[in-house]
């Protein structure tokens, strides 16, 4: 198993894990794992994905879906649940969340 970048300084949120994944020869995949899952899940851990991250030139990516590397970002504009980045003015009650 991969270990997570130096770069890369967020907390897993409480009841979460990091996984890494090796998904091409320099990219790495960020998964977030809840680990006492839900419902649905027979209370089986959940995966989603949280970002990739490039080896080679030591930057972290958006990600379109789990099989698509999206848009480079600035990790400080992340949050430990995910490196989407917010597409839209934040209003006070959501900032208070990230």
């Amino acid at each position: 198993m991969e270990t997570l970048p130096a770069a890369f300084t967020h907390e897993p949120p409480t009841g979460y894990r990091y996984e890494i994944v090796r998904f091409k020869a320099t990219v790495l995949a960020i998964w977030l794992v809840h680990i006492n899952g839900f419902n649905y899940s027979d209370h089986d851990p959940v995966y989603t994905i949280w970002g990739f991250y490039n080896t080679k030139k030591e930057s972290f990516f958006e990600p379109k879906n789990s099989k698509s590397v999206g848009a480079a970002v600035d990790f400080a504009d992340t949050t430990p649940y995910s490196a989407m980045t917010i597409k839209r003015p934040l209003t006070p009650t959501i900032a208070n969340f990230l």
